[in-house]
């Protein structure tokens, strides 16, 4: 899955280093299910808050064979996305779940 993996940032600029955090997450990922075809994570921070700090909004899109799941995390309440490797984990812990989700349904358990 490696060529597949695309990182976009928007509205904030692009960070090696978070980067590098999201690629690790995206092989943990395989892990979890081998046949992932392709990985699209998208970090943004979409309001401009005065009251608190941005909040930043992680979308994964992973693509399976014959599904599409998608996780899209973003807590306004939530001031622990203020910090932006937070909410990497938080959108990759969900995509876990995901999997495995999908995975059960595959296997009709």
């Amino acid at each position: 899955m490696h060529n597949e993996l695309q990182v976009t940032f928007r509205g904030i600029p692009h960070s090696d280093a978070v980067e590098a955090r999201i690629r690790e997450k995206a092989v943990r990922l395989e892990r979890f299910f081998q046949n992932i075809t392709s990985c699209h994570v998208v970090v943004e921070s979409p309001h401009n808050h005065h009251k608190k700090g941005k909040v930043y909004r992680v979308s994964v899109h992973v693509d399976v064979p014959g599904d599409e799941l998608i996780v899209n995390r973003e807590h306004p309440a939530d001031h622990s996305h203020e910090n932006l490797y937070v909410a990497v984990r938080d959108a990759f812990d969900a995509m876990v779940r995901q999997l495995e989700s999908y995975l059960g349904r595959r296997d009709g358990k």
